[in-house]
């Protein structure tokens, strides 16, 4: 027993310093261009990755907003948060607000899926449309 107290003592005496484990990552660092999309970091203003729902292209058509109008605000728009779906289980929604060429001033609805982003739905904020699209419910009526 005394022999085993020397040598752990003789151990933890040592000065030399105790190697570190070898670590290897092989986890490689994300290529953005292989996810177009990342969720986790916001909005993505990429507009190489834009859909249209059938809705989205009736309010459009209706509201006379083309889809050059709905890309620049997406580039550029301000995010509202207070109108936008962070959490929706499916996709985030991005309520984006902006002033079109021709002085509208609207708000777009984005769905940010991982492999693209998908134009829901355009509001004019100030002039009320007769519109009749799939998908109008006065349940669901927007809210200014």
């Amino acid at each position: 027993m005394l022999v085993a107290i020397v040598v752990i003592k003789q151990c933890t005496n040592s000065k030399e310093p105790v190697p570190k484990p070898k670590i290897t990552n092989n986890d490689k660092p994300k290529d953005p261009a292989s996810n177009p999309t990342d969720r986790d970091n916001g909005f993505d203003r990429r507009t190489s990755f834009l859909k249209y729902s059938n809705h989205a292209k009736c309010r459009m058509q209706c509201r006379k907003i083309s889809q050059q109008e709905v890309e620049e605000i997406m580039q550029e728009g301000k995010i509202n948060y207070s109108k936008s779906d962070l959490q929706n289980a499916r996709c985030p929604r991005y309520a984006v607000e902006g002033v079109t060429d021709d002085d509208q001033r609207v708000r777009i609805v984005y769905a940010q899926c991982n492999e693209s982003t998908t134009v829901v739905t355009v509001i004019d904020l100030e002039t009320d449309f007769k519109c009749s699209c799939p998908g109008d419910d006065d349940k669901y009526k927007n809210q200014r």
